[in-house]
């Protein structure tokens, strides 16, 4: 896929959803993302061993405010209202959820907050994308892959 397809299919905002990316269309995807005025976000999981560390951590990355609790409910609200980063649409990508660490139960809870707030923002008219950036974690092999680059 060229860039200007995927900044186009970043566009559709009914195509905003939980995929797979391969760590080699991550830079190209963020230049995508810029470019329609998204804001884009990089989450590292790699030494999360636990929800509270994967919270923490999405916390951190995502620019939560001060109020942010770190749990599940604090996660929604915040993914539901990023008025300190205004933008067009949003971009978040998570690296290292393939980590020995990572617990795949914990992800399933993530991805049910992570669809409530692509919903969300797909009713206010604005993409809302979440990219696993792995190849081989347990918890992806149900989503589907983001087209490959060519």
């Amino acid at each position: 896929m060229s860039q200007k397809s995927l900044t186009t299919h970043l566009g559709h905002l009914r195509e905003a959803g939980i995929y797979r990316l391969s760590s080699a269309d991550h830079p190209a995807l963020e230049k995508s993302a810029t470019a329609l005025g998204f804001a884009c976000f990089n989450v590292r999981l790699e030494n999360a061993a636990d929800m509270g560390a994967i919270l923490a951590a999405l916390g951190r990355d995502l620019g939560f405010p001060g109020w942010y609790g770190a749990n599940l409910d604090a996660l929604s609200d915040c993914l539901t209202d990023f008025s300190w980063r205004g933008a067009k649409g949003y971009v978040v990508i998570i690296a290292g959820a393939d980590s020995p660490h990572a617990d795949p139960g914990s992800f399933a809870a993530l991805d049910e907050v992570f669809s409530t707030a692509i919903d969300d923002w797909r009713e206010q008219g604005i993409p809302f994308w979440v990219f696993y950036e792995s190849g081989s974690a347990r918890h992806t092999a149900g989503l589907a892959a983001f087209p490959p680059l060519t």
